[in-house]
């Protein structure tokens, strides 16, 4: 990946992705800083991005690489950079994990880990982007509940497609666009599926609802026509859905979801830009008290054109 600098050089960017890993403790957050001999400083787990992997997918394999530990990603809580040499700059994003399992062992990356209260983990590492990404995580919002907006991938032409709309499956690209998805999604612990009562919108989390052994819901209130005639119930539907037992996935159209979106965030008073979005993209959803507290966009794992 390469982009333009503001001298009009081709700069080489190096994408990374990490988190503030944390587990709680009598109500408080304590966050995983890591020790690494090679470098012998003190920084939150991350890692480059292999070919093929979303930052998402990363953040979670980088994790269990340096820790030991799994998580699932919450909120995105930003992007730091910093040059590695002559035109090349790696840009690592993070986002808050949260530790689901697992133990530390001291391996080649790292010999020693530290669970923290954030104060505490901001005066041990050794870098002031740690420190800055501490500080956001520090002051975002807890949240109760996480859910993943999920438009469909790519399906038929429509004028090529004689039969009832809804009945249009996903393309070739549709379909590995959706087999991608599928590892995103685990990232942030999804565990529940729906779907708008479309096939395209079904088949965009087939491939998951097989890995993980659970049916996909189908939401009559959550396609384009019924978010249309009725964009509260349609509202109220993905805030059932976010309270329930574990993380979801709802998979609609492009209608919908940024309608969605745009109304959630305006009710919590959140400021979202572009709520426009592409086939297959997701957006990271977070909730306090039933109203929307962060609002993460995720381009798919596969643009297509």
């Amino acid at each position: 990946m390469s982009r333009k600098s503001n001298g009009g050089n081709r700069v080489r960017v190096v994408p990374a992705a990490g988190a503030v890993l944390y587990r709680m403790d009598g109500g408080e957050a304590r966050c995983a800083v890591v020790h690494r001999p090679r470098y012998d400083d003190w920084s939150l787990p991350k890692g480059k991005v292999d070919p093929g992997e979303s930052l998402p997918v990363t953040a979670v394999r980088e994790i269990e690489e340096e820790t030991g530990h799994t998580a699932v990603l919450e909120s995105r809580i930003g992007t730091t950079a910093y040059p590695l040499k002559e035109n090349t700059r790696k840009e690592v994003t993070y986002w808050s994990a949260r530790a689901t399992g697992g133990d530390f062992e001291p391996n080649s990356e790292v010999d020693e880990i530290r669970w923290l209260p954030v104060d505490e983990a901001k005066d041990l590492v050794s870098y002031g982007l740690d420190r800055k990404i501490l500080g956001r995580f520090a002051a975002a919002r807890p949240v109760d509940s996480v859910l993943l907006l999920v438009r469909h991938a790519k399906a038929g032409s429509r004028s090529e497609w004689s039969g009832d709309d809804s009945a249009r499956p996903l393309d070739k690209t549709g379909r590995t666009q959706a087999e991608l998805l599928a590892p995103m999604l685990r990232a942030f612990g999804v565990r529940r599926l729906h779907s708008a009562p479309r096939v395209r919108c079904e088949q965009t989390v087939g491939p998951l609802a097989d890995e993980l052994g659970v049916e996909v819901r189908l939401e009559p209130a959550l396609s384009d026509e019924a978010y249309l005639d009725d964009p509260v119930a349609a509202r109220t539907r993905v805030i059932e859905i976010a309270d329930g037992d574990g993380v979801a996935a709802v998979s609609s159209q492009g209608t919908a979801i940024p309608g969605l979106v745009g109304d959630l965030s305006r009710l919590a008073g959140l400021v979202v830009a572009d709520t426009s979005t592409k086939k297959s993209g997701t957006w990271g959803l977070g909730f306090a008290d039933g109203r929307l507290a962060f609002a993460d966009y995720y381009p798919s794992p596969l643009p297509a054109r």
